[in-house]
């Protein structure tokens, strides 16, 4: 199985069976997930930790939801509940999971002059 099959699997575990906030977290990780496929070794790390929930994180989103209240309703845009998401899991910013895995990638390379 590879990091982001696992990760995939780590949310669905912890996802309701009825669609409701907590749901939509994990909907939200695995969206990220699929574009940046990088994030998947952090989230199965982060997820089998104790208060590292998808219930824990929906708590910080819900947090900013009712900062943003407005009458007797409250939310938050999709991007501040990635901002949030990214912060509480520790989360590289947006597209720089994708850089760090292609510099990775690339390789180290040692010039042999430097030792002489």
């Amino acid at each position: 199985m590879s990091a982001y099959e696992a990760a995939i699997a780590a949310i669905e575990a912890q996802q309701p069976k009825e669609r409701g906030p907590v749901w939509m977290v994990g909907e939200q990780l695995k969206d990220m997930l699929r574009d940046e496929p990088a994030l998947a070794d952090l989230l199965v790390h982060d997820l089998s930790g104790g208060g590292m929930t998808l219930a824990d994180a929906e708590k910080k989103i819900a947090e900013q939801a009712r900062k943003n209240r407005v009458g007797g309703c409250g939310c938050v845009t999709p991007a501040e509940a990635e901002d949030i998401l990214r912060k509480f899991y520790g989360l590289p910013p947006r597209g720089q999971a994708i850089e760090q895995t292609e510099k990775a990638a690339k390789g180290v390379v040692i010039d042999l002059a430097d030792f002489l």
